[in-house]
């Protein structure tokens, strides 16, 4: 195997509050991307998607990236980082403009959107992202590059992403005190929406769903833009802990029991089948039925897709989802989520894993990697020109070869 190129290589970085994953690619000549290393940890200082503990979050890190380094045999210097925590807020906004000159002109396209982007925003909260919907000219809608179009009046609809300021610097903190440079932070919704999603589903209308450890993130797109993203307060850790307290067996053997032998419907279950619960205190074993671990999780995943459908429901695309519902994160491999999901919230419903990838793909082939692999390919786009930067840190009235880049990058 030859030298990789520095320029070769990418690392997504994604710390979640159950692990912190490191996962390297390596873009190709044909412009896609070999996964040739993955590096994962415990999560020492994260909660809730929100950093708690600095030390403990730069002690994982570290342990994950040097994992990484080891597989994929070289050293990793940046990486794109993920974000996630009830801090998290989607608004749609829109912007207008009068066309002076009776045409689309470069000014007039940024004016448009910085007008967009002018909303109040409370004083610890940044934009994270900004995601162009659609652009509209004398209401023709549906136009995605209005540049020399004929007109009198520009309108552009876009999906604005903030998050707490403190919690994007304290993240930027550990990775910085890890020994790493963060090119790149994105909403972990939108990171498993690069993996996981394809191109017709994005067109039809889809929920994408990614459970983790603390939180639930949903992200909803309907003609191929994002238009709803929320953060609901459930995760996988939820579950474990009700296991824990309905079992009185410790926190890592309720995650294991979850894993190895949960269900999320109890009518999948048969009567017969029994598992060995340890309890806390040292005590002997107790042999209790699989159905009745199955009780303890159902109730936990009913609430957590209820609340799913009412998001659905609040955003007023409940009607347009003609693609469903695509679940990913690690607690979605609990068997009968799937079928559980369809019942509540009445839409098609799959389980999304990894696309798009080469390399080590089994390795990585599971939804527990979707946000890894999200980053990485979130980060290919731009690896090529270096002149487009996050949307949070855009200056759009600056230089027309960055936003014409950056328009390009999501059209």
């Amino acid at each position: 195997m030859g030298k990789i190129r520095k320029e070769e290589i990418l690392v997504g970085l994604d710390i979640g509050t159950s692990k912190v994953c490191a996962v390297v690619g390596e873009s190709t000549p044909e412009g896609e991307i070999d996964i040739i290393g993955v590096g994962t940890a415990p999560s020492k200082g994260v909660r809730k998607g929100v950093v708690i503990d600095i030390d403990g979050t730069i002690e994982s890190i570290q342990n994950a990236v040097e994992e990484a380094e080891l597989m994929a045999g070289c050293s990793i210097h940046e990486v794109y980082t993920n974000i996630s925590g009830g801090h998290i807020r989607g608004n749609n906004s829109s912007g207008m403009v009068a066309l002076k000159e009776r045409e689309v002109r470069e000014a007039d396209v940024q004016k448009v959107l910085d007008g967009a982007r002018a909303i109040p925003l409370p004083s610890d909260c940044q934009i994270l992202h900004l995601l162009p919907q659609q652009f509209l000219i004398d209401d023709q809608d549906g136009i995605s590059k209005p540049l020399g179009m004929r007109g009198v009046r520009l309108e552009a609809k876009i999906h604005l992403v903030t998050a707490s300021m403190s919690s994007v610097q304290n993240i930027t903190k550990c990775v910085r005190q890890s020994g790493l440079q963060s090119s790149l932070m994105v909403f972990d919704a939108i990171a498993s929406c690069e993996a996981i999603l394809n191109e017709d589903e994005k067109e039809l209308g889809v929920v994408l769903v990614d459970i983790g450890a603390g939180t639930t993130d949903v992200a909803i797109l309907e003609s191929g833009s994002i238009v709803h993203t929320a953060v609901l307060p459930i995760g996988g850790d939820h579950i474990t802990n009700d296991i824990a307290v309905g079992f009185r067996t410790p926190i890592p053997e309720a995650e294991r029991l979850k894993i190895k032998y949960g269900c999320a419907k109890t009518s999948l279950v048969r009567h017969d089948e029994t598992i060995q619960v340890p309890v806390v205190g040292g005590r002997r074993p107790k042999e209790l039925s699989r159905q009745l671990l199955a009780e303890i999780i159902e109730p936990r995943v009913e609430e957590l897709f209820q609340l799913i459908q009412q998001e659905i429901r609040s955003s007023g695309y409940e009607d347009l989802l003609a693609s469903g519902l695509v679940l990913t994160g690690g607690c979605t491999n609990l068997d009968g989520i799937c079928e559980f999901a369809e019942e509540v919230t009445g839409l098609p419903v799959r389980r999304g894993f990894p696309q798009g990838i080469g390399g080590l793909v089994d390795v990585v082939r599971s939804p527990s990697y979707a946000t890894g692999i999200g980053l990485l390919l979130h980060g290919m786009r731009r690896q090529h020109d270096p002149l487009v930067r996050s949307p949070s840190t855009m200056s759009f009235g600056r230089r027309w070869r960055r936003l014409r880049g950056w328009l390009a990058d999501f059209f």
